[in-house]
C-alpha cells in the first residue's frame, strides 16, 4: 500500500522529526484518508510492502525510518540519497 503523508501534529512546542507524535495521511489508491501515531507510522512504513511519501510530482519525497542508537524511531524524509526534513514543512492538525 502506499500513502501521501499530508499532516503532522507536534507533541510540543519543539518542532523536529522526533517531536512527530501524529501523521495524517491519504491513500494512494483509494483516496481514504486517516491519521495515526508515531509508533504505528514507523512500524507501517518499516514493512517492506509499504510506502510513504511526501508531496507529488517532482516534489515527491520518499519517507523512511530513522532509527537512531539509544533513542526510539521515527519518520523522516529521504530525497537523492540524503535525509531532509520536509515533514516539518507540513501543515499542522
Amino acid at each position: 500500500m502506499a500513502i501521501e503523508i499530508t499532516h503532522v501534529r507536534f507533541g510540543g512546542t519543539t518542532r523536529t522529526e522526533d517531536d512527530i507524535v501524529r501523521y495524517r495521511w491519504t491513500n494512494i489508491q483509494t483516496g481514504t484518508t486517516g491519521d495515526n501515531d508515531k509508533p504505528t507510522m514507523v512500524l507501517w512504513v518499516g514493512k517492506a510492502e509499504n510506502t510513504a511519501h511526501v508531496g507529488s510530482g517532482t516534489d515527491r519525497v520518499d519517507v523512511g525510518v530513522v532509527r537512531p542508537t539509544g533513542a526510539q524511531p521515527f519518520l523522516r524524509t529521504h530525497a537523492d540519497g540524503t535525509w531532509t526534513n520536509n515533514l516539518l514543512n507540513l501543515p499542522t492538525f
